[in-house]
């Protein structure tokens, strides 16, 4: 029997005239007429209008719809009676619209349905990476995963939406339509899209108008659906949840600059250091900029503070020579890795403390009381063999013994596959360490990609000194030659 799939609902957030009980006033319309054009006639067509217009305004439960009226017109035929058919009409597009947001209805209860009972349908035509598989499920085509893998390991190098952008089509890389240009919109659709990491998000749009069928992005007016590992992956969900982290990151930053015109800050994908170097004095970023003097043109970091405000608010910051920078960063991690036998001591320790006999205890007691059951009803089973007991007395009993069952079951299935995963993070782990251990490794040249990978920040504490701050926590102090 395939299991459940795992839904998980995600209530609407949003409060809007759709979803929330909201008092609602009934549209009323009056039609009037006279008969002849006579004069106390005209006198009872005005006061027809003016009696129905201010009943309908003095009822709160009313809303006025308008008033159609006809002057001078005989009541045995309706051909001349303009304002008459013009109600009429109206009272038709009602019915027929009535008739549509029911059916609109129904079709929305079908298709909640069937998210609440994890049903997926994938639009393989714009989803980069997989394919209907023979069994119907999603099948991972390798190649597009490749270039999937490619677009998640871009991004999280450092790269923009618009330099990976230039990779994809430098290398002749189609899209999931076949096209040759990209475009950033949808390199973000990708590194956002939860199916890549075995999830599927349902009702991310809905129709929000049954005549114009409208569609507009969920953003929390109905409610959403999420069904984890519900196919296989193709980027695994360390990854995934750092590109989300990394995505959340670029699109929170704030401005730092007096200068900018919105509060909104800008990624810099070209020079790493600019989301890096920070001063040590006021916690203010450093940027890159170029001194001319006397000719000569030199690239030089200095705080921002101090750039756009003197030494008003940071009177102590450095400005320091882009090369003397580089050659001190390198120097940090060089000796960073220098102290390898340090690092892979604190590994191997925070290893050994989280992963030691995870789940094995309980994996032990679940299997051990399993056994106690399956001995418990042949048990029983023999005992109502010989007689000795009224078979529907223990019917209760055999009903309590496989619930038990069920639950432990479900439960060390559960842990065994946690253990399993275990393993396998001990496996890499042990390959990372190994690595460390054996192989010498010597930065020579200042590298973008490199320096966002290993370095959490750099603080500018002097004009001869930094402190590196690796990801991790390790920190390195260094001298900048001058």
């Amino acid at each position: 029997m395939p299991t459940a799939p795992n839904v998980t609902i995600i209530p609407a957030k949003v409060q809007t005239a759709e979803n929330r009980n909201k008092y609602h006033q009934l549209r009323v319309a009056a039609y009037c007429r006279v008969s002849t054009e006579q004069e106390e006639q005209q006198n009872s067509y005005q006061v027809q209008i003016a009696y129905y217009t201010d009943l309908i305004n003095r009822k709160k439960e009313w809303t006025l719809a308008g008033i159609f009226a006809d002057e001078g017109i005989s009541g045995t035929q309706t051909k001349k009676r303009t304002e008459f058919n013009q109600f009429m009409i109206a009272l038709y597009g009602s019915f027929a619209q009535a008739e549509s947001e029911s059916i609109s209805k129904n079709v929305s209860w079908g298709k909640e349905k069937a998210f609440r009972e994890g049903k997926v349908q994938f639009q393989y035509k714009y989803l980069l990476g997989y394919k209907k598989g023979a069994d119907g499920k999603p099948e991972i085509v390798p190649e597009e995963a490749e270039t999937v893998r490619l677009i998640y390991n871009l991004f999280l190098d450092g790269y923009s939406m618009t330099n990976i952008k230039r990779v994809l089509e430098s290398k002749n890389i189609l899209t999931s339509t076949g096209k040759k240009v990209w475009n950033e919109s949808l390199i973000c659709s990708i590194l956002k899209n939860e199916k890549y990491v075995g999830d599927a998000l349902l009702q991310k749009t809905f129709t929000s108008d049954c005549i114009t069928h409208k569609v507009v992005k969920n953003n929390g007016e109905r409610p959403m659906y999420l069904i984890t590992n519900h196919h296989d992956p193709i980027v695994d969900r360390d990854t995934y949840n750092r590109v989300q982290q990394e995505l959340a990151r670029r699109s929170s930053k704030r401005k730092i600059s007096d200068k900018t015109t919105t509060e909104q800050g800008k990624y810099s994908s070209k020079y790493a250091l600019t989301e890096l170097l920070i001063c040590g004095h006021c916690g203010t970023p450093y940027r890159r900029t170029t001194w001319a003097a006397r000719g000569n043109k030199q690239i030089v970091w200095r705080c921002i503070s101090r750039l756009e405000h003197g030494k008003k608010y940071c009177p102590d910051s450095p400005t320091i020579k882009e090369e003397q920078l580089h050659k001190a960063i390198i120097r940090a991690i060089n000796n960073y890795y220098s102290c390898r036998n340090d690092i892979v001591r604190i590994l191997k320790a925070n290893i050994g403390s989280v992963l030691e006999c995870q789940g094995q205890e309980e994996i032990l007691a679940a299997e051990k009381r399993l056994k106690e059951i399956d001995q418990a009803r042949t048990d029983l089973v023999s005992l109502i063999a010989s007689g000795g007991c009224d078979e529907d007395k223990l019917d209760s009993e055999f009903a309590k013994l496989y619930s038990e069952e069920q639950g432990l079951s479900k439960r060390l299935k559960m842990l065994k596959s946690q253990n399993k995963t275990s393993a396998e993070t001990q496996s890499k782990l042990d390959k990372i360490m190994d690595m460390i251990e054996h192989e010498k490794f010597e930065l020579e040249t200042f590298d973008n990609v490199l320096i966002r990978k290993l370095i959490e920040c750099v603080k500018v504490l002097s004009k001869t000194e930094i402190l590196v701050i690796f990801k991790g926590g390790y920190e390195v102090r260094t001298e900048i030659e001058q």
